[in-house]
């Protein structure tokens, strides 16, 4: 069975990847309307959470329309992905933008740039990230990330991952050669910080609501020494992007380092100001505020108990 899902996500990769970007882009929002209609667990998740952080901001049609538009955002950013995947740097200045502070953009005497930790979400197409040295010359990108449990298909995914001249790292095993290639200069470390933690993580707020918080970011950028941005990638039309890099977050104060809690704090701010500057940018299909035997926020006391997927179908966590 592996190997037949294999041979479909390759032939997927091969048809997504021989049309222009444009096209993906459309055919990755109809599949997301699709997906929208007949994937009724990821449904409720999503309409559910949003909800539990809109519900008081919003009428419910509008909570069910910002659930539709999300799903078809979720199905360009993936299609796109597969297509950019295998663009030149030249190919995709069209349709995308790096916008950094000078400090990262420019390093002083033309030497080894200093290295940066980035904090990143699933906004937009986040597949792009990896793509920060094509725009930003000077960085040697890095990144971490979990493999899939078909060996077959996560093969595919990382020889897609891969043409960007990124460095991925496999969280689990790897971490001594992640070790060995922070200690180098001009090394870009990204890391996703916006999903559930479980129970090692730490408990702060997002969108009024607490959640298991990776505290990676903050532990590599006091370890390494490395300057410590948000990384935010904003959908700005179809088949368009523009990576944000925010303002750098101290991991510093008075000479002192800060604790890690409250450099954490910070990236979950900086993330929900994203969020609400798009709420259907972000990844809404995830169980961000999942249970890990910790106080929880009670989605019915923010009105999740009137958003319904479809008439009769009650969202539930």
């Amino acid at each position: 069975m592996d190997y037949v899902l294999f041979v479909l996500a390759r032939g997927l990769v091969a048809l997504l990847q021989a049309l222009p970007l444009r096209s993906v882009a459309r055919l990755g929002r109809a599949g997301g309307a699709l997906a929208y209609v007949f994937d009724a667990r990821h449904r409720r998740v999503a309409l559910n959470n949003l909800a539990m952080c809109f519900g008081r901001e919003k009428s419910v049609p509008e909570l069910r329309e910002l659930g539709r538009e999300n799903f078809k955002r979720i199905g360009e950013s993936y299609a796109c992905a597969i297509k950019t995947a295998a663009m030149s740097a030249e190919a995709l200045r069209s349709h995308v933008e790096f916008v950094v502070p000078p400090a990262v953009s420019s390093q002083p005497g033309g030497g080894p740039a200093d290295n940066l930790v980035v904090a990143i979400g699933h906004f937009g197409n986040f597949e792009l990230y990896a793509r920060f040295g094509d725009f930003v010359p000077g960085y040697q990108c890095v990144t971490t990330y979990r493999g899939l449990r078909q060996p077959l298909l996560n093969q595919l995914l990382q020889s897609l991952r891969e043409r960007s001249g990124c460095l991925f790292f496999e969280r689990r095993f790897e971490a001594a050669a992640l070790k060995a290639t922070m200690n180098q200069s001009g090394i870009l470390l990204g890391l996703l910080a916006d999903q559930h933690a479980g129970q090692g993580g730490l408990r702060l707020p997002f969108l009024g609501h607490d959640c298991s918080t990776s505290a990676a970011p903050a532990i590599f950028a006091l370890r390494y020494h490395g300057a410590l941005y948000t990384g935010i990638c904003f959908r700005v039309g179809l088949a368009r992007w523009r990576v944000d890099a925010g303002h750098q977050i101290p991991i510093e104060e008075e000479g002192r380092p800060r604790q890690t809690l409250e450099i954490m704090r910070d990236v979950n701010q900086a993330f929900e100001v994203a969020v609400r500057r798009d709420p259907a940018n972000w990844f809404w299909v995830h169980k961000r505020w999942k249970s890990d035997g910790r106080a929880q926020p009670s989605a019915g006391s923010q009105g999740a108990e009137m958003v319904r997927s479809e008439p009769g179908e009650p969202v539930t966590r």
